[in-house]
């Protein structure tokens, strides 16, 4: 039962025996003999659980009275009471906002219609207002949660900034010893680690310039990657046109991007040594397709003197391995299959993933012999 209700009737009889009546109910009747007076007391007292109104009395009506408590915040719900009986008159009230509509009578039999009318109002706002409250919950807790994101996403692009400023300045130190070395294979092997810090260094440059830091635009990471090594080819001597990307556009877990830049980086820098010996120019293409909804496809290829990847056959230079080590150590976190093909026209390297970490069915190769 409500504990406090607001009985608004222009017949002080029926408001003394409305507040009689239910008082005897345990209830508090606070009356009014108008709207106004009806308005003022709600807008003083916010401890009101209902409000009774009579549809007809001079001034401000029910119908009227009713849409200007509902357009306070936080309003009670509100019961239209009339003597006449007119349904028409009983749907504009339920129109305008009212909970329900009570018919009275001189008799005041109408006071028990009323307190059913009551109760099962109070029980509606009760629920109603459990409701609401219920939802603001919600809408706090997904702000806070959108906003614990944003922080989230603003660290991460820092760090990364950080990370990768920190990677750009090894790459120049070991850029700097190599310039410095005098020896030819100290010399080959900062340049090859130069690289592969540089690999790195892009994955967390797309990181930090990007509104997403959960997932790499894979085919603009590549794009800079192999434009690094372009120059880098540039600045030793080499032939630039020969290499070239076609990737389609797709995304990455970064830590998968880190992993397939590293791949590249080994397979096009062992290509531009060792695929075309005594000086001669030819081409190598890196290739990126879609493979499925979430699966992809690494191709790194040339037309050169065909020999196993890792296992130089001619005088141009000896390989350690190392290379080859760190392609299947990558394919390995990759969980992809590995496959190379070598012939007397060419090399061709393929490697079959997926973007974000669900095992391939077929296990990873073993390193060519």
């Amino acid at each position: 039962m409500p504990r406090k209700v607001l009985y608004i009737d222009d017949d002080a009889g029926l408001c003394a025996l409305v507040k009689r009546s239910l008082g005897r109910e345990g209830i508090e009747v606070v009356t009014a003999t108008d709207g106004e007076t009806g308005l003022r007391l709600l807008g003083e007292h916010s401890d009101f659980d209902i409000v009774a109104a009579d549809l007809y009395m001079p001034g401000l009506g029910g119908i009227d009275l009713t849409e200007r408590i509902n357009a306070m915040p936080h309003h009670p719900p509100v019961i239209v009471v009339t003597g006449a009986q007119d349904s028409r008159m009983a749907v504009a009230a339920l129109k305008a906002g009212a909970f329900d509509y009570v018919v009275k009578d001189v008799q005041g039999d109408f006071t028990y219609l009323l307190k059913a009318s009551f109760q099962a109002a109070a029980a509606a706002m009760r629920m109603r207002r459990a409701k609401e409250a219920a939802e603001e919950e919600v809408r706090a807790a997904r702000d806070r949660f959108e906003a614990l994101a944003t922080e989230r996403a603003l660290l991460m692009r820092e760090v990364n900034h950080r990370v990768g400023n920190s990677l750009q300045l090894i790459a120049s130190l070991l850029t700097i010893q190599s310039n410095a070395a005098s020896n030819t294979e100290v010399k080959e092997a900062l340049s090859d680690a130069t690289g592969r810090v540089m690999a790195v260094a892009q994955v967390h440059r797309r990181l930090y310039t990007s509104d997403d830091v959960q997932s790499v635009a894979v085919d603009l990471y590549l794009e800079a990657l192999v434009e690094d090594l372009r120059r880098s080819t540039a600045a030793e001597g080499g032939a630039l046109a020969q290499l070239t990307l076609k990737a389609e556009p797709m995304a990455a877990a970064p830590d998968h991007a880190v992993a397939l830049g590293m791949i590249v980086n080994e397979l096009v820098t062992n290509a531009l040594k060792y695929a075309y010996p005594d000086e001669t120019k030819g081409a190598i293409r890196v290739l990126l397709r879609r493979d499925g909804a979430d699966g992809a496809v690494l191709t790194v290829e040339d037309d050169g003197v065909g020999n196993s990847f890792g296992a130089a056959s001619h005088a141009k230079a000896a390989s350690t391995g190392l290379g080859q080590r760190i392609v299947h150590a990558m394919g390995d976190k990759l969980r992809a299959r590995i496959e190379h093909d070598s012939s007397p026209r060419g090399t061709r390297v393929t490697v079959t993933f997926d973007l974000f970490g669900t095992p391939l069915k077929t296990a990873a190769a073993k390193p060519a012999a």
